[in-house]
């Protein structure tokens, strides 16, 4: 029997008037563009909320240009483009959320910053004009998702859910659950993750997730490796690419999540266990300092250009400078 998206309707009280699921974003940077091209993709419509206009059009532009990247690799048509567009709103407005029945708070934040003011700010707004029962996520990775919900009137909706770059092709997301989170709102989540072609990977409540707690160690000893002049960048990627059958090594890796994103890991969880595993790598503080934060400044670890990832000589004394 064929599925129809109605099928995965979190429930009656939670569906829009147009009878469908309809999700809002908060905070449409790189991963809130990627979330509403993924969320629009799958025939769903995105409502996102942006700080002024002018953030609003940079979005778009943001979208634009990651479909049509998209498109020249084959993996979607202009059609497809303008289908998910059509389904795409940018407001400054929050009453325009009322209606979702799930919203994801997916802002930038400048630096790592304890207690999460902003995040807190950003979910007691959103709660005063969304459904009681409508879901309320953040894509944070490094917080104890129950710190967010605790000033909430109905924390039972709060769940943390780690979109892993690049989220349009990632097949899993972690779903982090805070200890007042009920049944009810974890099916609901698992039953939209379904819908937008994904699976979930359950984790209890820890700062972190799988994802972000292993790849960070992984990423400080390259760092360490690089630092006592075992090998070059290019060569340490190479051994975990072709050694372990990795996607990306940890240079490449670091650089398309970026340094700055990567500095903001390390110390919420430096913060949250004391363990020095966490604690971020000289080099990379050096970078981030310097400007230079990876793929998206087309300087990192690696030089990019065109598109292309190039390699510099892979010497410490070429990074940071």
């Amino acid at each position: 029997m064929k599925e129809k998206l109605e099928d995965y309707a979190l429930n009656k009280s939670m569906k829009s008037n147009s009878d469908t699921i309809k999700v809002g974003i908060i905070g449409c940077g790189t991963m809130g563009q990627e979330l509403s091209i993924l969320v629009s993709k799958s025939g769903i419509d995105v409502v996102f909320i942006e700080i002024s206009e002018e953030k609003i059009n940079s979005s778009f532009e943001g979208i634009g240009f990651q479909i049509d990247n998209i498109i020249s690799h084959w993996g979607m048509t202009e059609g497809d483009k303008r289908a998910i567009l059509s389904r795409i709103i940018g407001t400054t407005d929050y009453s325009k959320i009322s209606d979702c029945n799930i919203v994801i708070e997916s802002i930038n934040t400048k630096k790592w910053i304890p207690n999460q003011p902003t995040r807190k700010e950003v979910f007691r707004k959103a709660e005063k004009v969304i459904d009681k029962k409508a879901l309320l996520i953040s894509n944070a990775s490094t917080i104890v998702i129950s710190d967010l919900a605790s000033e909430l009137e109905f924390p039972c909706r709060a769940i943390g859910v780690h979109f892993i770059a690049p989220a349009i092709t990632t097949r899993v997301i972690e779903v982090n659950k805070c200890h007042n989170t009920n049944k009810e709102s974890l099916d609901a989540l698992h039953r939209f993750i379904r819908a937008i072609g994904k699976e979930t990977i359950k984790i209890n409540g820890t700062p972190g997730n799988i994802s972000t707690r292993l790849i960070v160690p992984m990423i400080n000893e390259a760092c360490e490796l690089l630092m006592e002049g075992v090998s070059t960048v290019a060569e340490i990627d190479k051994t975990m690419q072709m050694g372990y059958g990795m996607q990306r090594g940890p240079f490449t890796m670091a650089d398309r999540i970026g340094l700055d994103k990567l500095t903001k890991w390390m110390e919420g969880l430096y913060n949250e266990y004391g363990d020095r595993k966490y604690k971020t790598s000289p080099i990379i503080k050096r970078m981030v300092r310097t400007g230079m934060l990876g793929s998206k400044s087309n300087n990192g670890f690696y030089i990019y250009k065109d598109g292309k990832k190039i390699e510099k000589n892979g010497s410490i004394f070429n990074l940071g400078n």
